[in-house]
């Protein structure tokens, strides 16, 4: 047995006196005999582990890529005091990589009938719910040779939430809806417009605008101008079936996908229509509807933070059924899912004209950007290969694209980084030409 600092002290202290004051024993009491008592009377001394109590505060929420900060108070309820080395255990995603052991544990002396409080700061890389697995507490006894262990459970939980970092694009699409809402009308009437003002004819002008009652009124030609109209109904709806497991860039698809939702909602939010979500492979997975303007953005984040991927085939004929249960009145359909071509060939497009038939229906779909790069390689024989290969995916996913484009619905294909802006854009050219 090695023997250092403190436990080399007494190791030396008790042969001293066992040769003093027994010498007839010294060659029983060995130090291994000193140290055996060391420890029983450490483990003796040590506070208890099981009568600590425990409570918990802290951040309930965070947004991915932030930390959350959960504090724990421990009270000693014995007579001893407490010297421990404290870990708070949480799932391996709850922190980032090899920054557990630093976060997680806490050494603590805490006098008899006192409490103390530690805080766990948590950088969670995952959305999602994490959970508290439990408290590992070693209580030391006053000479450091041994120590009880015991855990406890104290529950709470840290909802990870999708980050939005398409908020940045908000700022120029809010000008453009700003435009849009009646600083710029429009002289042709559609669907999605309503009545703005009169003003003076000028050469150019669609004489189909010419509002006649107010020209004989007043004398002079009169255009009647239109502004899209509010209060209109927007479904987004998440297809979270296999082909949103994929990753494109360092995020899955869906998660993509969540994030370009998340900036048409607030745009369309702000325009002043109802945005409703539905999250859809073979059941419903998530359902935001009715919501106030003000709780519009929490309720949808809260929605899609434990929404995973499922590794089954979406069924198609399932969600448009629900779509169409949910959504009586004409809407705008927002779709997020995959443009690969079996998938949508033997899914989608064929109950696509039941939705077509009521509603508008905009697709978009999260191209993978390595796509592009493969597409561009040369130089040697793998990177032709590549490239043709890269062309072949570009060649189904523009003929899928035309396909769906007949049937009169709205495609936006685009890499991670451009399809939250892209989707904005299509929602406000839909608008500007009033076909909401």
């Amino acid at each position: 047995m090695a023997l250092t600092g403190r436990t080399a002290l007494l190791a030396a202290i008790g042969a001293l006196a066992v040769g003093i004051l027994l010498p007839g024993w010294s060659g029983v009491l060995t130090v291994e005999g000193v140290l055996l008592l060391g420890i029983l009377c450490d483990l003796a001394l040590a506070a208890p582990v099981r009568k600590l109590q425990f409570t918990r505060i802290g951040e309930t929420s965070v947004r991915l890529g932030e930390v959350a900060e959960v504090s724990l108070t421990i009270t000693n309820p014995s007579r001893r005091p407490l010297r421990a080395l404290l870990r708070d255990a949480w799932p391996p995603s709850a922190w980032n990589p090899g920054t557990e052991v630093a976060a997680s544990r806490h050494r603590l002396s805490i006098p008899p009938g006192e409490r103390r409080r530690v805080t766990t700061a948590l950088h969670p890389t995952r959305r999602g719910d994490r959970h508290a697995e439990r408290i590992t507490v070693r209580s030391i006894g006053p000479l450091g040779l041994a120590a009880r262990q015991g855990s406890h459970h104290v529950p709470w939980t840290v909802r990870v939430l999708p980050p939005f970092t398409s908020r940045k694009h908000l700022p120029s699409r809010l000008a453009r809806l700003r435009e849009l809402d009646g600083r710029t009308s429009v002289l042709v009437r559609g669907q999605g417009t309503e009545f703005d003002s009169l003003r003076e004819y000028t050469p150019g002008d669609d004489t189909r605008s010419i509002d006649w009652r107010a020209t004989a009124r007043t004398g002079a030609v009169a255009i009647r101008t239109w502004r899209p109209e509010r209060d209109r109904r927007i479904l987004i709806v998440l297809d979270t079936g296999r082909t949103s497991a994929g990753r494109v860039g360092d995020v899955p698809r869906l998660d993509a996908g969540m994030d370009a939702a998340l900036l048409l909602a607030v745009l369309a939010n702000r325009a002043g229509d109802r945005v409703s979500l539905l999250a859809y492979d073979r059941q419903v997975r998530a359902s935001v509807q009715g919501r106030h303007a003000n709780d519009l953005l929490p309720a949808l984040v809260n929605a899609m933070a434990p929404l995973e991927p499922e590794l089954v085939e979406s069924d198609a004929r399932g969600l448009v059924a629900t779509i169409l249960k949910r959504t009586s009145h004409r809407a705008l359909i927002v779709l997020l899912t995959g443009l690969d071509a079996a998938p949508m060939e033997e899914g989608l497009l064929p109950v696509l004209p039941q939705l077509t038939h009521r509603h508008e229906v905009l697709i978009a779909s999260v191209a993978d950007p390595r796509i592009e790069a493969m597409a561009k390689g040369r130089g040697t024989l793998d990177a032709v290969y590549a490239a043709a290969a890269a062309e072949q995916a570009r060649a189904e996913r523009r003929r899928t694209a035309q396909r769906l484009s007949r049937h009169g619905i709205t495609v936006v294909d685009a890499t991670p980084t451009d399809i939250a802006p892209a989707l904005a854009d299509a929602y406000l050219t839909l608008k500007a030409s009033g076909r909401l």
